[in-house]
């Protein structure tokens, strides 16, 4: 049997990986308010912390102010590693992911704990590797010798292909940075400060808001630039969005050409 696709993954949980980038709190496009009101007093005490030697960190902005600055921090990034982990149906989609302006990623996709993917887009070109379990899991429903075999040539090789086949598309639309930075746009919010925190040991001011259905916090760094480090969703949209390395080399590598089946070269 001559194999000449690499296995596809569901669109279904591609989807919501690729959408999760709204989950920018409703502060992306809410309106119903100015937002004044989000410098709560009820914050204060928890913001200064323990040090009155320092000042409270964004003490003059409102939430809503802070949630925009934030955006734009993250818009001006020419590279960053997200990390999110999203339900998807019973299942959940995780990412690993380093991408930058040019287009180039590196990361890893499990979606629904059936294995996992490993991409590296360099240029034009995307190398994807699948381990047994993917394989497998994606062969679901089709013959077992098919299975069998797409195992036996693709499980933990490195697949060649053009970044803009059929086959490539659903691992690389998630590897433009503008396209994601485009979610970060600006908007009314209703965002209200909440207590500072820390992520991954960096201090961060919170953002809280709900639109009824999901509530949703923002995590703010409050010293170096203020980035966006984190998103959390829960209710109807669950999900967390976690930005790290920003403007750090994207390590996208070309494999070794004794690890590559070349899918393109492969005859019908």
């Amino acid at each position: 049997m001559t194999v000449t696709t690499a296995p596809r993954i569901r669109r279904g949980a591609l989807a919501a990986l690729c959408t999760v980038a709204v989950l920018t709190l409703p502060a992306c496009g809410a309106t119903g308010s100015d937002g004044k009101d989000a410098k709560d007093p009820g914050k204060a005490g928890s913001s200064k912390s323990n040090s009155s030697e320092k000042p409270e960190p964004f003490a003059d902005l409102s939430g809503p102010e802070i949630a925009e600055k934030s955006f734009a921090t993250v818009r001006a990034a020419s590279s960053l590693t997200l990390k999110a982990d999203v339900k998807e149906g019973t299942g959940t989609v995780l990412t690993d992911m380093a991408l930058d302006k040019k287009g180039d990623c590196a990361g890893t996709m499990s979606m629904n704990g059936e294995g996992t993917a490993t991409v590296s887009k360099v240029g034009a070109t995307v190398y994807m590797k699948f381990d047994e379990e993917m394989l497998r899991a994606q062969g679901k429903g089709q013959p077992k010798e098919e299975t069998d075999a797409v195992v036996e040539m693709l499980a933990d090789r490195w697949v060649k292909t053009d970044a803009k086949a059929p086959d490539a598309k659903d691992f690389v639309g998630f590897c433009d940075l503008d396209e994601l930075l485009a979610e970060f746009e600006d908007g009314d919010s209703v965002a209200r400060k909440g207590p500072l925190t820390t992520v991954d040991g960096q201090q961060a001011i919170t953002l809280n808001e709900t639109d009824g259905a999901s509530d949703y916090t923002m995590y703010v760094a409050t010293e170096g630039k203020p980035y966006l480090l984190k998103i959390v969703v829960k209710g109807k949209d669950a999900g967390t969005m976690a930005f790290t390395d920003f403007d750090k080399p994207v390590p996208a590598e070309v494999p070794a050409d004794k690890d590559i089946v070349d899918l393109d070269g492969l005859g019908g």
